[in-house]
C-alpha cells in the first residue's frame, strides 16, 4: 500500500441501535503517519464509529476498509483487523489479576505467539516509553487512573499495530493525570504512529491534530485542518459547539477544555 493511500476508509457508513440512528452515511479517511481527531458533542457517534472500525460492532450498512480489506468481510479479516488495529478505551480495560508486566505481555503471547522472554523485553521498553518502567510488578488497582491508562497504552503498542484507536482516553481521568496521557499520544504522535482520536480535548487536538472532523447526529458536518476548524469553521452547528468551549476564532476563552497543555 502507498503510504498515500488511506490505511482506513469509512464510506457510507450507518449503524442504528434501535431508533436512534448513531451514524448516519459517514465518508472518512484516514492515511498513514495521520493525526485524526474526532470532536463533537457527546452521543454524536464518534464511539460508535471506532466500535465499528475495530469490529467490536456490526454496520447496518456501508463498508469500511482497513489496509486494503473490507472489515467484517469474514472472520481472518476480523482477526487480522484487531491485531493490527490498537484500541485504548475510556476505562482503561486492564486485567485486574495480572500484573502490570503481563497485562503487556499477554497480547504478544498468546496471539502472536512470541516467546514470553521476548515480549518481556518489549514491554519493558513500552513501559519506560510511557514512564511506567518501575511499575511492572504491581497490579493496576495500585495505579492512579493516568497510570492504568498509560500501562494500557504500552498493551495497545505491544501488539506493533499499524493503527491506533484511542475512545475519549482522558474521560475517566482527573485534572492532575490527563496531561501526562495527552503527553504520551503527543509523543506517539511525533514518531509517525498513524492514530484516530475521539476527544474532548481541545487544545489536543488543535496541536497534534493533522485532520479533525466534527460529528453531530451521527454526520461528519465539518471536516480540514485544526486551523480550518478551529479558527474558520464554515458550518454554524460547528461553530456554536466550540464556543460553548471557549472557542472563538482565533481567540479562546481559557476553559478545561482549552488550557489542558500537551508537553
Amino acid at each position: 500500500m502507498n503510504k498515500a493511500d488511506p490505511i482506513l476508509t469509512f464510506e457510507a457508513v450507518h449503524k442504528r441501535y434501535g431508533s436512534v440512528m448513531a451514524l448516519d452515511g459517514v465518508n472518512l479517511s484516514i492515511r498513514r503517519g495521520e493525526v485524526v481527531c474526532l470532536i463533537g458533542p457527546s452521543g454524536s457517534g464518534k464511539s460508535t464509529l471506532l466500535r465499528c472500525a475495530n469490529a467490536l460492532d456490526v454496520l447496518d450498512s456501508g463498508r469500511i476498509v482497513f489496509e486494503g480489506n473490507e472489515v467484517r468481510s469474514s472472520e481472518a479479516t476480523v482477526r487480522h483487523v484487531r491485531r493490527r488495529m490498537g484500541m485504548v478505551f475510556q476505562n482503561f480495560e486492564l486485567f485486574p489479576h495480572l500484573t502490570v508486566l503481563r497485562n503487556v505481555t499477554i497480547g504478544p503471547t498468546t496471539v502472536l505467539g512470541m516467546r514470553r522472554a521476548a515480549a518481556e523485553g518489549r514491554a519493558m521498553a513500552l513501559l519506560s516509553k510511557v514512564g511506567l518502567s518501575e511499575k511492572a510488578a504491581v497490579y493496576p488497582s495500585a495505579l492512579s487512573g493516568g497510570q492504568q491508562q498509560r500501562v494500557a497504552i504500552a498493551r495497545a503498542l505491544a501488539m506493533e499495530p499499524a493503527l491506533m484507536l484511542f475512545d475519549e482516553p482522558t474521560s475517566a481521568l482527573d485534572p492532575e493525570t490527563i496531561g501526562e496521557v495527552l503527553s504520551v499520544m503527543k509523543v506517539l504522535a511525533d514518531e509517525g504512529m498513524t492514530m484516530l482520536v475521539v476527544t474532548h480535548e481541545m487544545d489536543f487536538a488543535r496541536r497534534v491534530a493533522d485532520h479533525v472532523a466534527v460529528f453531530d447526529k451521527g454526520r461528519v458536518i465539518e471536516e480540514g485542518s485544526p486551523k480550518e476548524v478551529f479558527e474558520n469553521a464554515m458550518v454554524p452547528r460547528t461553530r456554536d459547539f466550540l464556543s460553548h468551549l471557549g472557542w472563538h476564532g482565533e481567540t479562546t476563552i481559557p476553559t478545561a477544555a482549552s488550557t489542558r497543555e500537551v508537553s
